[in-house]
């Protein structure tokens, strides 16, 4: 249970994030700039409740904390806790029969939960000025903190049962069908501090690690700067002014970086003391918990291991030089050495086509189709309901997301379109998420907690369609390098720039067990994780040492090194594209079965079911080569 909360921490499951928007305060954001993205859909969740002040949010948010009551009493009959070292010694039927009725109550408990939170916090992620839904979210994360201490009650006292755990899978027909879910909490267990101690902790996060993402994600969602568009000043938002990094006209990309960078350094100080916050706080439970390292956790909640994460990031490191090949390549067609900061997302070729939202939708439909009709009558499905919070506004949070929810077997997905074919890409992206959430819909909440790699692989593998399709069908030269261009700009974020913030985070958590990092201090271990991995395809006076203040994923104390999954996404999608385009539709059930069950095993074991193994280098060498072989191309375009 606890690794379906914590998940609330993070962007890419997003299981507790929707909206149904009210009133968004924009005034200040140009008329010209509001006129455009005012025209695009924002999500519907009247199907869910019809209002966050409606009697059926209400009755279900009292419905809940009956739930939440009712557990605390079925655990006190039936000697659920972590201080019954003695739980061994009861006999199989009577904690069979204990098992099963807790698991169908965390089930039932968690998909209200996740409903409720995610309708709370979806009024915040898409207007950090809605008062009203911020404290109703303050409020309810009191529950959520009931939730966190009777976890750790459940996790202790699975961890007693110790050899008798498996006679209990063995005799209990919910048991057996939750057995990855029991067996993983009860291994875990041996990371917890004490009962009290737990539930201090939790009580404690929300005014300390928790209240610091808090901070971050307010000043960035409201954070605004002068900018320039089509001769005329306007007041922007970050998440506006982040993509014109992908302008065709260098002297607007360059002035964007400018103006972006200056903003920065006006909420220097802030942004560092939530960093501060976050990871003093997680570093003092690791070492509390027992954890051999910051990373420990996050290997634990990615359901991998440390053979398999060094063996990836190893192979990683060795394409470097495969990678500034290209953008040395890219650099050459700006006539310069090595890339400036504002020119790495830069497109190429004959990229001046912009799509209509309709037409983009038209576009993924179309190409899904091609993979399997299934997924395609899931997004048109998707676009036809409103499901979908499209385009970029003042106090809206950056980048994308896809999140479930649960009462409804509907997912939701926020974008910040802009009509580049990057953003067709992240569309197709998060709706692989969705298609992920609809292949597990028949699944409890407990058999559908996912780790991101396996998460990320899901959204990546509909990207990946897409990008194949669109590369395959380029009309000419100049669109094939267009084409390539966005391609190979997203491969090298996956790739590069995320080993850039692993080594940025590893190096934070380290220094930050020995004293607080000042915002210079965070701007140097950015600069030195950029040229590690960028190396000489980067201009070394114009960096951005300001990547750490608005990525989200630093400053959750769920979700340590929200990083590498990504990388393990990309690249385990990468092979098994490669399985599919060798087997054609007969790879598709398999695939759409392995989705269903990314919660019920291990990465590792579930990679096997294809006949790969995760654990050696090659793998993930194979995977490097495919993006190696567009590099190529690129290159002699």
């Amino acid at each position: 249970m606890a690794d379906i909360l914590c998940q609330q921490d993070g962007i890419h499951v997003d299981r507790f994030y929707t909206n149904k928007v009210l009133q968004i305060k924009s005034a200040s954001i140009g008329e010209a700039t509001m006129a455009k993205t005012e025209e695009l859909p924002r999500w519907d969740l009247t199907n869910v409740y019809p209002a966050l002040d409606s009697q059926e949010f209400k009755k279900a948010s009292k419905e809940f904390i009956k739930q939440i009551e009712g557990l605390d009493a079925y655990l006190a009959e039936h000697g659920i806790a972590s201080t019954n070292s003695k739980a061994s010694e009861e006999d199989v039927d009577s904690l069979a029969a204990a098992v099963a009725g807790l698991l169908d109550r965390l089930n039932e408990a968690l998909a209200l939960a996740g409903t409720l939170y995610a309708y709370i916090a979806s009024y915040v992620t898409t207007d950090s000025y809605n008062s009203d839904a911020k404290k109703i979210q303050s409020e309810w994360e009191g529950q959520y903190v009931r939730m966190q201490q009777q976890d750790t009650e459940i996790q202790a006292w699975l961890g007693n049962l110790g050899a008798k755990l498996d006679d209990v899978i063995a005799q209990n027909e919910t048991a057996a069908a939750h057995a990855f879910y029991l067996r993983e909490m009860a291994e875990q267990s041996k990371y917890l501090m004490t009962g009290p101690e737990e539930a201090l902790a939790a009580e404690l996060a929300l005014s300390g690690g928790r209240a610091w993402g808090k901070l971050q994600g307010t000043v960035v969602s409201q954070l605004k700067a002068e900018f320039e568009v089509e001769g005329k000043t306007e007041m922007m938002p970050m998440t506006m002014l982040i993509n014109q990094k992908f302008d065709p006209d260098e002297k607007v990309r360059r002035k964007a970086y400018e103006t972006e960078n200056a903003a920065w350094e006006t909420v220097l100080e802030s942004l560092a003391g939530a960093m501060n916050g976050v990871k003093g706080h997680v570093n003092t439970l690791n070492q509390k918990r027992g954890r051999e390292d910051a990373i420990h956790e996050s290997i634990d909640q990615s359901r991998i291991d440390r053979g398999t994460l060094e063996a990836m990031l190893g192979a990683m490191k060795a394409s470097f030089p495969m990678f500034r090949k290209y953008f040395k390549a890219k650099a050459k067609r700006f006539e310069k050495e090595s890339l400036a900061w504002w020119d790495v997302f830069a497109p190429a070729g004959n990229n001046d086509r912009r799509f209509t939202y309709p037409e983009a939708c038209d576009f993924v439909v179309q190409q899904f189709g091609e993979f399997s009709p299934k997924l395609a009558d899931y997004a048109q499905k998707a676009f036809d309901n409103n499901w979908i919070d499209v385009g970029p506004r003042d106090g809206k949070r950056a980048g994308a997301f896809c999140m479930s929810i649960p009462a409804v077997k509907e997912s939701r997905i926020l974008l910040n379109f802009d009509g580049t074919l990057d953003w067709v890409f992240t569309i197709a992206h998060e709706l692989g998420h969705g298609f992920h959430n609809e292949c597990a819909k028949d699944k409890t909440e407990l058999q559908t907690v996912t780790p991101m790699t396996l998460a990320e692989t899901a959204s990546i593998m509909c990207e990946t369609i897409v990008t194949n399709a669109v590369i395959a069908h380029a009309g000419s030269p100049e669109e094939e390098l267009a084409i390539l261009e966005t391609s190979l700009i997203g491969d090298a974020q996956v790739v590069v720039d995320i080993y850039s913030r692993y080594l940025f985070e590893t190096e934070v958590f380290e220094r930050r067990a020995k004293a607080e990092l000042s915002a210079d201090d965070l701007n140097d271990i950015m600069k030195r994780a950029q040229m590690e991995t960028y190396g000489d395809g980067l201009d070394a006076d114009h960096l951005q040492p300001y990547m750490w203040t608005w990525k989200p994923h630093y400053y959750s104390v769920g979700r340590s090194f929200y990083n590498y999954p990504y990388a393990f996404g990309l690249l385990f999608a990468t092979g098994l594209y490669a399985i599919y385009q060798e087997r054609g539709e007969a790879f598709v059930a398999d695939y759409v079965d392995l989705l269903a069950s990314t919660g019920e095993a291990n990465a590792a074991d579930l990679a096997a079911r294809f006949g790969i193994d995760i654990r050696t280098s090659k793998f993930w060498e194979d995977s490097l080569n495919v993006i190696g072989q567009r590099i190529e191309r690129y290159v002699s375009l």
